[in-house]
């Protein structure tokens, strides 16, 4: 009796989520959702594993979920094994001819055939891509300037190659998910000059999304989202609250691309960016299917 009790409580606590979730589901039906995936979430083995069940959980729901992966640890990982230092320029690593080919392979290759693996083994259909497929991203050569403490003269820094995504076409995007596939994109491109570059995880996705005229740009990083001088969550920021909290430094440090990256992407038309904590289990469903969410949502 005490079993029969038990089962019939965990039946009510899930259809009790399921009713909570309805709106949602119908709200995001047939829209675009852009996930940046990286960060610790991506090497936790169970997290791996929920993420790809929470991909094919949205596709099941009718939204149309579009990955994009990082993997700065993986490719550090390797050139330390091969011996080749990294030099950094505000987070950004200086690529010289032979990192960005050891990037490609580490980005292209076993990181992404993992995801791939994964949301197919959740009951998905994914595909990999990279940039480079079809033309999907083209990019330019990054440039930076750091300031000399001695003159104080900005001087211009070479990335090497290091890429700015300067034109995003959709197609084979719009195609794979009419067909009920799941893109996984690695952000590998090529440029105009006919070098491969690598780009920021972010930022390839902030332009993914951009030209997909995604309804959500989810970024799942380290962090639970944008916190208040008393460390609380703030669950919604416009522009205007944004300028604000970088002019009293509420908002600095490595907080700053993020933001600057959602923003970039609903000025240029997404619905909303989210900033999300992708080690905490069920984030992005928790934030899609909840009154409260679980990150900080930004709108312009």
């Amino acid at each position: 009796m005490i079993i029969v009790d038990q089962n019939k409580k965990k039946l009510q606590k899930k259809a009790a989520v399921l009713v909570e979730a309805l709106p949602y589901m119908k709200k995001y039906g047939g829209e675009t959702f852009v996930i940046k995936y990286g960060g610790h979430a991506m090497g936790d083995d169970t997290l791996a594993k929920q993420f790809a069940e929470d991909i094919v959980l949205l596709k099941q729901v009718g939204i149309h979920p579009v990955v994009v992966h990082g993997g700065g640890p993986q490719i550090g990982a390797m050139l330390k094994r091969l011996r080749i230092d990294s030099e950094f320029v505000d987070g950004l690593r200086v690529t010289c001819a032979d990192t960005v080919e050891i990037a490609e392979m580490v980005l292209c290759g076993n990181i992404r055939n993992r995801i791939v693996a994964d949301i197919n083994a959740a009951g998905g259909r994914a595909v990999g891509l990279s940039g480079k497929d079809s033309n999907l991203v083209t990019a330019s050569k990054l440039t930076r300037t750091k300031r000399d403490p001695g003159s104080n003269i900005e001087q211009a820094v070479d990335l090497g190659f290091v890429g700015d995504p300067t034109r995003v076409e959709p197609k084979i995007l719009t195609q794979s998910v009419d067909a009920g596939i799941i893109p996984v994109i690695s952000p590998i491109a090529s440029g105009e000059d006919g070098h491969t570059y690598n780009i920021n995880a972010d930022t390839m996705a902030g332009a993914v999304a951009a030209a997909l005229g995604a309804r959500r740009f989810f970024l799942l990083t380290d962090v639970p989202g944008v916190l208040d001088r008393n460390g609380d969550l703030m669950t919604e920021l416009n522009h205007a609250d944004i300028d604000a909290l970088v002019a009293d430094g509420t908002i600095t440090g490595g907080m700053m691309p993020k933001v600057e990256t959602c923003l970039k992407a609903v000025d240029a038309g997404v619905a909303g960016a989210v900033i999300i904590d992708g080690r905490v289990s069920r984030a992005m469903l928790l934030e899609v299917f909840t009154e409260r969410g679980a990150g900080t949502l930004i709108r312009a």
